[in-house]
């Protein structure tokens, strides 16, 4: 049988590592575990991207299957080790800018745990996450998660507008000391007051999540960047490749939410298995772009997020934003090359349906108010439908959509589209469809997760084959597991580019493996043995793999 493709990693200064601390209410989380499965193990030269007045301009979308040298994808190898890595570069060349590598060290600090929210029925977790010198940003996170749920509860993250404190009406949650847009209720000389305290209750609908049984994890996007052209946030701290390169505040963002993850990965209360991130409008943007670079993302909903983000750049729409009215309105949203294209948008070679396609095979949902016209809806029915060969290729479902949905039906599979009356905005109903997504795609939060192909592969069958339950493999899931090193039947070598800190050790998956999977953990050079606390997951029972992770001791 032919050998399956690795586990995709971003190259990091080091080699990735996980071992993570827990002390005192602080997690730890060292050296890298931030980029896991982001992007390609190794990046294509850049330097080979033509000038864009030397690009094609095709009117029509660029086949996601072709590579800029005409060469067809055609296997799932080709796919994960040239297409994908060499989209990723296009968008950050093109787009949105070069994102940094993840921070060497990451920490959250549990500032507040009150499990007695919501009447008993939730508990809010407030973390602050740190990542470097003082100097650097810090992210304000707030959890909250249902206390009556069986096992770790999925996970729902998002960025929100005016800080963690408009979501809930509890007095004790800190209001934000960042700076903030004046439009927002309650801010005062661009400063949050308690008047803008639980302002946005109805619009994050978080009573309703948790009673579905999904954890609500959130902070305010001015944490990481300022969203003004005058200023920027984390970008500032990071050394630019190129002053034209510069990532945007959308790439920012979309940094951002992956440093959440970082944390999320680590907390028992949720399901790492189910991480499901969203976004309305402009952080619909970041939200979408972070789950196409970060594979531990397991389900996209961008809502309402238009040009820039789930709408084509290529449109005919006579009343969608084009590129040169977001680039004009925005300018510090994108990079500068970007704008380039504002005349001339056939010319990018490629389009939104190939960020979808970089998601893949993981589930996306487009959400939509038929009247708000400007964020195109017509436009984002076309991109799922774009990006669904890639699906199928990947054998990991398709786009079942022939023409856009009557108002309220929520149109299936593992790409999906919601659409709904009346314009932009962020409503109950949203939320719904939202919430019965992910239980379609991901199951329902009181029951496991089944490890079956979501409604509408081609694989769905009885009498599918293991090669085809093998595909799941391709998009780590990652959990940690402990075990006693004599229990496996494993090939170990030591990596020698680690330090007396800590030495990685990768572990080849056992001969009966259907997948070649190359799977990295940390061990702790001071520890003699580890706990012998063996779980293997169901997925692992099933192919012979072990999990991706261990916990040092």
């Amino acid at each position: 049988m032919r050998a399956r493709t690795p586990l995709i990693y971003r190259p990091v200064r080091k080699a990735p590592r996980e071992n993570w601390m827990r002390f005192f209410g602080c997690v730890v989380i060292a050296g890298g575990l931030a980029g896991i499965a982001t992007a390609a193990q190794t990046q294509p030269d850049a330097s080979r991207f033509p000038p864009v007045p030397d690009l094609a301009s095709p009117p029509e979308f660029p086949d996601p299957l072709v590579m800029s040298d005409g060469r067809h994808v055609t296997t799932r190898e080709q796919w994960y080790n040239e297409r994908r890595p060499e989209l990723i570069t296009l968008f950050e060349q093109y787009m949105y800018g070069f994102l940094p590598p993840p921070p060497e060290e990451l920490a959250g600090k549990i500032e507040r745990n009150d499990r007695t929210a919501f009447n008993g029925r939730a508990a809010i977790k407030e973390v602050t996450v740190t990542f470097g010198p003082p100097e650097l940003p810090r992210i304000h996170l707030m959890l909250v998660v249902p206390n009556r749920r069986e096992g770790p509860a999925p996970v729902i993250l998002g960025l929100n507008y005016f800080g963690n404190h408009t979501l809930v009406r509890d007095p004790a949650v800190g209001l934000s000391t960042n700076w903030m847009p004046e439009r927002g209720e309650g801010v005062v000389n661009h400063r949050a007051t308690e008047a803008s305290r639980g302002t946005w209750v109805d619009i994050w609908q978080i009573e309703k999540t948790i009673e579905r049984g999904y954890a609500v994890a959130t902070f305010y996007n001015g944490d990481i960047d300022p969203d003004r052209p005058d200023q920027r946030g984390i970008q500032t701290h990071y050394r630019k490749q190129d002053p034209q390169f510069d990532w945007g505040t959308i790439g920012a963002w979309a940094w951002g939410l992956q440093r959440a993850v970082d944390y999320l990965v680590t907390d028992p209360d949720l399901d790492r298995n189910r991480i499901i991130v969203t976004g309305h409008s402009r952080l619909g943007k970041a939200a979408l772009l972070a789950a196409a670079f970060d594979q531990r993302i397991a389900l996209a909903i961008p809502h309402q997020a238009g040009c820039g983000g789930s709408a084509p750049s290529r449109t005919t729409i006579k009343r969608a934003e084009t590129v040169k009215q977001i680039n004009d309105q925005f300018p510090h949203w994108f990079n500068a090359r970007f704008k380039e294209f504002n005349d001339q948008p056939e010319r990018l070679p490629f389009d939104q349906h190939c960020l979808v396609a970089l998601c893949a095979p993981r589930p996306v949902l487009f959400s939509n108010g038929r009247q708000d016209t400007w964020i195109n809806p017509e436009g984002q029915f076309e991109v799922l439908r774009a990006a669904a060969p890639v699906y199928r290729l990947l054998e990991a479902g398709d786009f079942i959509g022939t023409e856009l949905p009557p108002d309220g039906k929520l149109i299936g599979g593992t790409l999906g589209f919601f659409v709904r009356p009346g314009g932009h905005s962020l409503r109950s109903e949203d939320w719904t469809a939202f919430l019965d997504f992910a239980d379609a795609q991901l199951g329902r939060p009181t029951k496991p997760r089944s490890m079956a192909p979501a409604t509408g592969t081609p694989s769905t069958a009885a009498g599918k084959t293991k090669e085809r339950q093998a595909a799941l493999l391709e998009v780590p899931r990652w959990e940690v597991h402990e075990f006693e090193l004599r229990d496996l039947n494993l090939n170990l070598r030591a990596d020698p580019e680690r330090t007396n800190t800590a030495r990685i050790i990768r572990l080849q998956p056992q001969a009966n493996s259907t997948s070649v999977l190359q799977i990295w953990a940390c061990l702790n050079s001071s520890s003699r043995k580890l706990r012998n606390r063996h779980r293997t997951s169901r997925l692992s029972k099933s192919y012979g793999v072990l999990a991706n992770a261990m916990d040092g001791t």
